[in-house]
């Protein structure tokens, strides 16, 4: 899997009221890899996942996956969004079995893979609860087993913990990253949240805001074994805190 972004620029309006969104945004993501985009507000982070799940058309420059040039959704892709997105009339498992239901998948296949994500996300005894019976963790491994069922090559995650409380967002960010290292898949985050992105991608780019385009790249140690004590370690520390100092310059440079 390659998803190669190349010279991306987004604009919206036309003439003297358009609105330049993102700058030359450039990115490679192979297999494997898991990468997180962090910025402010404006800095255009939910466009380029837009962009990249072909929810909408760069302005210039082209998004290709797999050397094809994105021109829309496709199952190539799953995407978690913020919000749960889970359709509350069905339960859990009908949820998960959702996106393959659409996929014509024959039925005895979606038992079984249904069953199977639901046993990856640790779902196997709410199987039959409505979302509103799910906590909000819960919903959104739903929303993961069900993005995952789909067999996508890489997964798009739209800042998928901001709406948790502190507690279950750090509970779900390890969750989140033994799901990584369990299926292999590649993954791009999104995430104003930098300890978050720290925390889980191999790479973290900063992004500037408006228009928003990426100012600093940093590749991150490869020791996750324990998150909990990676986050309190004096270089982890040290690291974030001159990220944040970047992320600080950049929004103090709006105001002056």
């Amino acid at each position: 899997m390659h998803l190669k972004v190349s010279a991306v620029c987004k604009s919206y309006g036309y003439g003297s009221n358009a609105k330049q969104v993102l700058d030359s945004i450039n990115l490679d993501l192979y297999s494997g890899q898991f990468l997180a985009l962090v910025g402010s507000s404006g800095s255009g982070k939910s466009t380029i996942m837009r962009l990249i799940a072909g929810l909408d058309r760069p302005s210039s420059g082209e998004i290709r996956f797999d050397g094809q040039l994105v021109r829309g959704p496709g199952a190539d892709r799953g995407m978690v969004f913020q919000k749960y997105s889970l359709y509350p009339w069905l339960t859990a498992a009908e949820n998960v079995a959702f996106g393959m239901e659409l996929q014509g998948r024959n039925r005895a296949e979606i038992r079984e893979r249904t069953a199977y994500f639901l046993e990856v996300v640790d779902l196997v005894d709410s199987a039959r609860l409505l979302p509103r019976e799910l906590s909000g963790g819960m919903q959104q491994r739903v929303a993961m087993a069900r993005a995952l069922a789909a067999e996508p090559k890489l997964l798009l995650l739209d800042e998928p913990f901001g709406a948790l409380d502190l507690q279950i967002r750090e509970s779900m960010q390890e969750f989140l990253y033994q799901l990584w290292q369990r299926t292999g898949l590649a993954a791009l985050l999104i995430t104003h949240d930098l300890e978050e992105a720290m925390l889980l991608a191999q790479t973290v780019h900063i992004l500037a805001p408006r228009p928003g385009r990426i100012v600093r790249s940093i590749e991150l140690p490869s020791d996750r074994s324990n998150l909990a004590h990676l986050r309190v370690s004096p270089a982890f520390l040290e690291l974030r805190e001159d990220l944040a100092r970047t992320l600080r310059s950049l929004d103090g440079a709006l105001v002056s």
